[in-house]
């Protein structure tokens, strides 16, 4: 009986319900927003229509370097909780508590208070007139109702919302690749200086990072899944690959088809509610183009808002086991961690009416960035943490230098740019640390 087999035997979780095409699913879904419809719009006042691929080729190539390091660590230690478990083992526990507990209150919550903020917004700019916020509210409680339920339903509420979402985006690309220009654009960014300026791609990387953020989210159940040594890493480089495709492509549509001018129309997001792609799908089918870019986006946010519902409990369940959270989140056999999706469709409800989604958007992708990159890191130290396990391939090892390095570059620039990240990632760090220890103590006494 091989290893796989024998733990599935063993399995005190239940029943394994993810398959491969269900977690690429759910990475496709974890990853793609609102905000591959924005980033060109930024991107555009500062680089030029090349150097903007130029950067979503770039963000790919690091996601799929990213997705292979994780892909080895899913490998290496086929447990559910991603940064919490694999940090845990690799590094120090300490350090897997601490993103635990970042992804608790930064990683799952405020990006499910997001992308819920944003379905909703764009169905009420379809449907007419209502609360955004009250809106989210709602799609927020029936998601957390449906992955609380029951397994089988949550599996069928994801993959249903991927299908349609996913279709939807591919046709906007179809259409703009038939119908909109073909010809290279010519326009020039108004902040463009003749100069390459390494700080503005930089920033731009930012941007894609998030974008590309959520390549990773098959290794939050890693343990729910039916052969999850095979599947878990194809689904996140698999789905990771299908999304640096449509980006690149999407992209091309958008920055061959408008001017820096017209993308500025990003800077009134919060109020207008239009993105590129509403321009574009207006200017090609007028009004019923725009209502039509609504509905897609609408889809593709509720979708992840779901998928954060589905893999965040993975994460707080796995603390629980280890004592860290109330044994009440761990879950049952055979069920969802049901506490742990309440408990995280409740915190997203609270953050979504005491912060504005600005406030909640400034801190998550530097969070987001520097655990995936200390997770490159622990790679490295494997045999020293974990002289049992085999020694990570050579490929996975330069895919994981690959990706730590060009992430201590983005956070060093933006930590150069936004002077107020650092002093609030090391009061993040200092406060889950001390919580850490405080657990530590307790739990031992």
């Amino acid at each position: 009986m091989t290893d796989e087999r024998r733990a599935s035997a063993a399995d005190p979780r239940g029943e394994r319900f993810l398959d491969l095409a269900s977690g690429v699913g759910l990475v496709v879904a974890s990853m793609v927003g609102a905000g591959v419809f924005l980033s060109a719009g930024f991107m555009a006042q500062e680089l030029s229509a090349g150097l903007i691929l130029v950067a979503w080729g770039v963000g790919a190539v690091l996601a799929m370097a990213g997705a292979r390091a994780y892909a080895e660590a899913s490998v290496l230690i086929p447990r559910s909780g991603g940064e919490y478990r694999y940090l845990s083992e690799l590094i120090h526990p300490a350090v897997g508590y601490l993103a635990g507990w970042a992804s608790l209150l930064v990683g799952f919550a405020a990006p499910t208070a997001i992308s819920a903020y944003g379905a909703s917004a764009f169905a009420l700019a379809v449907l007419g007139a209502g609360d955004a916020r009250w809106g989210a509210t709602g799609l927020i409680l029936v998601l957390t109702f449906f992955h609380a339920a029951g397994l089988r339903l949550s599996k069928w509420t994801q993959n249903s919302l991927i299908i349609v979402s996913g279709t939807l985006i591919v046709g906007f690309i179809v259409v703009g690749l038939l119908l909109g220009s073909h010809e290279w654009p010519t326009w020039v960014a108004p902040g463009r200086t003749d100069d390459f300026s390494a700080l503005p791609f930089a920033t731009s990387l930012f941007f894609v990072a998030y974008a590309f953020s959520g390549w990773n989210a098959a290794a939050y159940a890693a343990e729910e899944f039916r052969h999850p040594a095979r599947d878990v890493p194809r689904a996140m480089l698999i789905g990771c690959g299908l999304v640096g495709v449509l980006y690149l492509l999407l992209n091309w549509v958008l920055v061959a088809n408008l001017t820096p001018a017209q993308a500025e129309v990003v800077f009134r997001y919060e109020e207008a509610r239009v993105t590129l792609g509403h321009i574009v799908a207006e200017d090609l089918f007028g009004d019923f183009g725009s209502s039509v870019m609504s509905t897609a986006i609408a889809i593709a946010m509720l979708s992840s808002t779901s998928a954060m519902l589905l893999v965040g409990p993975r994460v707080y369940a796995e603390m629980a086991r280890d004592g860290f959270l109330p044994s009440a989140l761990r879950g049952k056999p055979g069920v969802p961690p049901r506490a742990s999706v309440f408990v995280q469709g409740a915190l997203a409800v609270i953050l979504l009416h005491l912060h504005s989604i600005g406030e909640l958007l400034s801190n998550v992708a530097g969070v987001l960035v520097l655990f995936s990159a200390l997770v490159a890191v622990g790679l490295f130290f494997v045999k020293r943490r974990r002289p049992d396990l085999p020694s990570p391939r050579r490929q996975a090892l330069f895919s994981a230098f690959v990706y730590a390095g060009s992430s201590a570059w983005m956070l060093y620039n933006a930590f150069e740019s936004r002077t107020g990240l650092l002093p609030w990632l090391a009061v993040v760090a200092v406060a889950g640390l001390g919580g850490y220890f405080a657990t530590r103590s307790s739990s031992s006494s």
